[in-house]
């Protein structure tokens, strides 16, 4: 067998699975720019939102920093994969971009 990934033959954001006689590009986990194969511990380089930890890419949860994310009044940090939203507290609701009470 020759192993065709030796060349690179991927794209960004993918990695190559060598097979009997040919090979397979398979998409990198979310967490990576690039890696060397599947999941968040076979990341090169971590996304953006993400922090290497353990030697693997994590979440970085920016509702939990020190400094605030969401700085309008009546908000909530809400936490998501690679990244973070502002929604309106219980009670407020969102009219053109202020929560105002409901």
């Amino acid at each position: 067998d020759l192993d065709e990934c030796a060349s690179s033959p991927c794209k960004d954001h993918q990695y190559c699975l060598n097979t009997d006689g040919s090979f397979s590009c398979k998409a990198c986990d979310a967490s990576c720019v690039d890696c060397t194969g599947e999941g968040s511990e076979k990341c090169k380089t971590c996304s953006s939102g993400y922090v290497k930890e353990d030697e693997k890419c994590t979440d970085i949860d920016e509702c939990n920093l020190p400094e605030k994310v969401c700085m309008n009044e009546n908000q909530d940090c809400v936490n998501t994969s690679g990244s973070y939203k502002c929604v309106c507290s219980e009670g407020f609701e969102d009219k053109d971009g202020t929560c105002v009470q409901t």
